[in-house]
């Protein structure tokens, strides 16, 4: 399954206000605002077995977390990317994730290297909310950060040539002529 960014609704755009009322004031986002924005978003979700909201592609899955309590709430972003590098490419997969970070302002990607030796990749990007947020901010970042994270997945598939070895993979499932 992939997931074109474009094909997310911009939340951008809010209805006209009549004239004399001012914006809306601060809200505490809670999940099931983030379940009606994914709704919105038409993005398929499920909830894990700690509570939180994870909405699952086919190479990575973004979670939608809440940590923290009272004024010091923070709202996260969170997306495991799923495809495994080996440990000798680690300095230069930290190469090339150094110059996303530069370039972008979220996701944030760092790597982790597991037991096994090999190495994930995980974008994050987070709002302290606890005070409040204006919804529209609240919305509007959300959805940047969902296409951020697809957009990168895209990005790191190019820069380190995986494009060619998804192609010979697919090939390489395809019965031969002499089957």
């Amino acid at each position: 399954m992939s997931i074109d960014p474009s094909s997310i609704p911009n939340f951008g755009g809010q209805p006209q206000q009549p004239q004399g009322e001012g914006p809306a004031g601060p809200v505490v986002p809670d999940q099931d605002l983030v379940k009606q924005l994914l709704e919105q978003m038409e993005l398929k979700y499920v909830t894990d077995e700690e509570g939180d909201l994870a909405a699952p592609w086919e190479e990575f899955r973004t979670y939608f977390m809440f940590r923290g309590e009272d004024d010091q709430q923070v709202f996260s972003v969170r997306t495991f990317y799923d495809r495994p590098h080996d440990l000798e490419t680690k300095p230069a997969l930290l190469e090339t994730i150094d110059d996303w970070n530069r370039r972008t302002l979220w996701p944030k990607v760092y790597s982790h290297t597991h037991d096994d030796g090999t190495v994930r990749l995980i974008g994050e990007a987070q709002m302290l909310i606890g005070t409040g947020v204006s919804l529209e901010h609240f919305v509007s970042s959300t959805v940047s950060w969902v296409r951020a994270a697809i957009e990168f997945d895209r990005w790191l598939v190019e820069q380190l040539g995986l494009e060619q070895a998804v192609d010979s993979a697919v090939e390489d499932e395809k019965p031969s002529d002499d089957e």
